[in-house]
Parts: C-alpha cells; structure tokens; sequence
C-alpha cells in the first residue's frame, strides 16, 4: 500500500560492542503525556558506516512523548561499514550475517530488560537490511513493527555482476529478501519511508555512486515493498528520512497508533553526558573503543566560542572506551577536546544539549594531508544526521557557501574550509539553517583540527 503525502509534507565484531549503548544508566526523565507501557519497546538501527548517535535526537523526541528511556535502545553494530564482497572476509568490516546476529542479540536484551514479547525495529538505510534479514529468518515472533528509513530495499544499483554486493538488487542478498508475492514477512507491521526524489541511493543515474551516466537499475521507489505500508516524506534527503521530524511523526505514528504530542524536544532542566571513543583503525570507521584518549568539555561563549573558565569534566578513557557522565546545562554551547591516540587533536564544538544523552561519541578527525600541507587551521561542518544541501538548505561557513557542497540532491554530509596561518585564534561561524555554532581556529601545524558538529 503506497500512501503519498506530498502534498502536506513537500519542502525542502563481537556483540559486548553492539550493546555498548544498551548500559542501565538512563539519564533523560520522560514528559508525562503517554503511557509508555502502551507502546512496544523500541530497538533503533543504524546504517552503513554510522553509529548509534544517529538516533539522539528521534530518542529525545521520543521521551518527549512519555517513552520512558529504558524501553528503548540504539543498537552500535561493532564494523558498521559492509564488506564489499558479502562472503568474504574483510578488516573492520562486517557481513549481512554478521549484523543478523549482532540485531537479535540486541533484540534479546530489550525484551530481557522490558520484559517485553515484542518490540518495535526502526531501521536507517542498511540498519533495514539487517532489520528484514532478522525477521525473516526467525525473528518475525520478537517483533511487532519494522519501520525501514531509506533503506535501499532494492538496491542502491542492480546489475548482474558483482552477485555478493549486499547492496546489488540483482545480488544473492537482496534477492533473498524480495522473493515472493509479498516482500514483508507476515506478522510484523512494516512500514517504509523515502524521500521524493532526494536520496542519493536511489536515483537512477550512477553519478552519485561514481559512475556518472551509468544506469542503476533503480528508481526512487526502489526504498519501497510489496505488502509494507510506503510512505512518501518529500523533499528530504538519504539520512532524514530517519533523523528528520517529519519522520519521527510517522515512526511514531505508526508504532504508538496515534499522533505524537508534540515534535519539538521539551529540554531538561539538568542534562548528563557520556558516550564513546571510537577510531578508525586501517582507515576505516567502527565502533570499537579508543583506550588512553582523554576528552576535556568546556563551556564555551555562544557567540565567540571561547572557553568559559576551566573545563567542566576531564576524563580518560578505558579498554571500554567510555567517557562520562558529564553534568552540563541545556543552555550550554560546548567545546569537546579530544586527545587520541595517534590521531589530530580534535576540538569538536556542539549546540547546546536539551536533554542527556549516553550516546555522544566522539571520534578524532581525519589525520591531515597533502590538501591541508599549506593550511594555516583547517575546519569541518558536520552534519551527521544528514546531509548539507544546496540551494534547499541555509548552508554558510565562515559567511560563505561551502565550495565542496554540491548543489542538487544533497549528497555531502560534511564541508572543510583551509584558512591562513594569520586566522588562527579567530572564530569562525557555521550556519545550518536555524543552527548556528561558533568555533575557534586552531593551528594545523601543532596537529589540530576544529569541528563545528551540528545536531540537527
């Protein structure tokens, strides 16, 4: 069933690492307009490459309508990027089966911890595949509800070579998830939501997964299934189908059996913090704790970024990878120094926090190369959540468009900006929309970078 809602929506490893967001610590006190007990537990998932901060936000909305935070959970899959070849080993990466198994443990424990028969799955992009690939091989009685946020359910190209590419509609994978009449496996309620038109991963020409003027396979509706309610969210973009309000309206919706109270997130009056430290080992992005790093929080002045006083919590992390908790304000714009090992010190600014939140992960930038040889500070605006599009979006970095951000179907979840040698120790304004963060420049050449880390 394909229910479009254009018209009002259009505009712009090892499984101890899998449940490491899954701790009892729960921070955030719930708003006291649902029942929380009428509602199923509900498991998040994310997709290739992320973490499970994605779903900070959707989990603040969430407690925001009365969903108490020990009956939710985000799963943090250990190797969250795909194998380019499903059977066959690959450093820090993880196959379809490896995910499968990482899923129903984190299944498991929330119906342990709630004592639940059923909880609801909500997966971004790949967390879908995982999602489906769960249910259908035996899970299908552990869950009530299956909602997929631009999951490439047809793949994000269709050829008839590369057969053990998960992400290949013609592949052994995909086709094992789609045969039949019906793609959903009875007994669970599932759901889908795409974008109209602005996901990268289904757009039926190649260039946005480097091959320029190659035919995918796939179309817009490729996110969509047979026998699953299918809905159309508008203009946004890969990662917000998930992460976007519109969209935590239908999750909700269709998990609680009616309309939230609200979509705005009511603040707290107190917020605790705590996450991990995760690395790239090889290059490559996971969720595998970083021992020996050291992470200093400053409160910093709204509208200079500068530091106010000393730091507000120092730590240094274990073999687990943990830092926190951390008591701040909700009003508090933040600095993050972040001291890794063998990686560029890291000084991650944020918005102010409006609720606690055991998922702030931090990860050190990128080391520094040849294109940042002649620069003076180098500086990042990061949108993890979702992707920086132009002209859809407000878009401005030091005052200006990015120049990396390309126009038309967003594709850039990140833009950097070199500047001189004079400029360090100025700030510098990054603008996304109704966000604002302000960050200061530090100097390159001591081996550091600066990241204006948007929430929104």
């Amino acid at each position: 069933m394909k229910l479009s809602r254009r018209t009002i929506l259009l505009g712009a490893g090892s499984v101890p690492f899998a449940l490491a967001s899954a701790r009892r610590d729960a921070f955030a006190q719930a708003a006291p307009t649902a029942q929380s007990a009428d509602v199923p537990p509900i498991l998040f998932v994310h997709g290739n490459g992320d973490y499970d901060a994605l779903w900070m936000t959707t989990m603040w909305r969430m407690e925001s309508n009365g969903i108490a935070r020990d009956r939710m959970l985000a799963i943090n899959f250990t190797d969250p990027n795909a194998r380019s070849d499903d059977k066959v080993e690959q450093a820090n990466r993880s196959s379809t089966e490896d995910q499968r198994r990482e899923l129903a443990a984190a299944i498991a424990e929330l119906k342990r911890r709630t004592g639940a028969a059923r909880v609801a799955l909500v997966g971004s992009s790949r967390g879908g595949y995982a999602i489906r690939n769960v249910i259908k091989n035996g899970g299908a009685g552990d869950v009530s509800h299956a909602v997929l946020c631009g999951t490439p359910n047809h793949g994000v190209f269709a050829t008839d070579d590369q057969p053990n590419n998960e992400f290949n509609g013609r592949g052994v994978f995909l086709r094992g998830l789609n045969e039949g009449e019906s793609e959903v496996t009875p007994g669970t309620a599932f759901l889908t939501l795409r974008s109209d038109g602005m996901d990268k991963y289904a757009q039926a020409d190649g260039r946005f997964i480097g091959k320029p003027g190659t035919p995918t396979g796939v179309t817009v509706e490729g996110p969509e299934l047979k026998g699953a309610t299918n809905l159309v969210l508008g203009a946004l973009d890969h990662r917000e189908t998930a992460s976007h309000p519109r969209a935590f309206r239908e999750i909700y919706k269709f998990i609680a059996g009616h309309e939230p109270a609200r979509i705005a997130i009511t603040p707290e009056q107190s917020v605790r913090l705590s996450g991990l430290v995760t690395g790239t080992p090889g290059g490559v992005s996971t969720n595998r704790p970083v021992a020996g790093a050291t992470v200093d929080i400053f409160r910093v002045d709204h509208d200079t970024g500068e530091r106010r006083g000393n730091a507000v919590h120092s730590a240094k992390t274990g073999a687990d990878g943990h830092w926190g908790p951390a008591q701040v304000e909700p009003s508090w714009s933040l600095e993050f120094a972040l001291a890794s090992p063998d990686a560029p010190t890291t000084h991650i600014y944020r918005s102010p926090f409006p609720r606690s939140s055991d998922v702030v992960h931090l990860r050190a930038a990128r080391p520094l190369g040849p294109a940042d040889k002649d620069a003076g500070a180098v500086v990042i605006m990061s949108r993890p959540r979702g992707y920086l599009g132009l002209p859809r979006d407000v878009v401005l970095l030091d005052g200006k468009e990015p120049a990396d951000v390309k126009p038309g179907v967003p594709t850039d979840p990140a833009a950097t900006l070199r500047l001189p040698i004079g400029e360090v120790g100025r700030n510098i304004v990054a603008q996304f929309n109704e966000e604002r963060i302000v960050a200061r420049l530090w100097p390159a050449a001591e081996n550091r970078i600066a990241i204006a880390e948007l929430t929104y």
